[in-house]
């Protein structure tokens, strides 16, 4: 089965549509599982470099609203045993999963975080950022010092979209480590690879998503298998 691009992140497909594994490996999209079964077909994404290595990509302000809602659910459900008090969102495609995954958790709002400075912000609540996508010239995230008064002494859940390398999201967790705050989750609707357990190791206990995606190497027939180090399955 073949997707144009502007298909992609449009609906789900029912358990066992596409095959997971197949020994062949995958041509032009991964079917990534939730842990009701259902597939999300993602396009693959060649990397920089050499042109052998590739990673499944899911870019939430082109999804369809079905398909926002239906991720939201799954890590709101996922974070609900752990009883956040409050969702902080992660820019830039942290926040409206992080604003739908609140409203779910029975929330009245949820605290962003941002990357255009207000000059009421304050230098030792900033961090320098960067990511996967975004490799050049990297960006500054603040806190608005006056949600402090939000999120002290409660049970806070970070929300991104994705985490591939953990370096955003390392970023955030030392801009929180200013003010004194702590974190009892960090929750995203899809895990990247494998590269994210160096950067994030002390918390990995604390990392959960609906999607988990391996990271994956070009084949002698231009076909994508995942790396053996890299893991398939959902974690929660």
């Amino acid at each position: 089965m073949t997707f144009e691009p502007h298909d992609f992140w449009q609906s789900f497909a029912q358990p066992g549509t596409f095959e997971v594994s197949p020994p062949e490996g995958h041509v032009g999209f991964y079917p990534a599982t939730l842990p009701d079964g259902r597939q999300l077909p993602l396009p693959l994404r060649v990397l920089p470099g050499d042109g052998t290595a590739a990673v499944s990509s899911l870019i939430l302000n082109q999804a369809s609203f079905a398909v926002e809602d239906g991720l939201a659910t799954a890590l709101a459900e996922l974070l609900r045993p752990l009883a956040p008090d409050v969702i902080i969102g992660v820019p830039t495609l942290g926040l409206p999963l992080a604003s739908n995954v609140a409203r779910r958790l029975g929330h009245t709002r949820m605290v962003p975080l941002g990357t255009s400075r207000k000059f009421w912000y304050r230098d030792e609540l900033s961090e320098p950022l960067k990511s996967i996508t975004s490799p050049g010239a990297g960006k500054t995230i603040y806190i608005d010092p006056r949600m402090l008064p939000l999120l002290e002494g409660k049970r806070i859940a970070l929300i991104d979209d994705v985490i591939s390398t953990g370096q955003s999201m390392e970023a955030v967790l030392r801009l929180l480590g200013h003010a004194d705050i702590t974190h009892v989750a960090i929750g995203c609707a899809m895990l990247q690879g494998s590269a994210w357990r160096t950067s994030l190791a002390p918390w990995l206990d604390r990392i959960i998503a609906p999607l988990a995606t391996p990271r994956f190497r070009k084949t002698d027939t231009n076909r994508w298998l995942p790396d053996q180090n890299t893991s398939e399955k959902s974690l929660g």
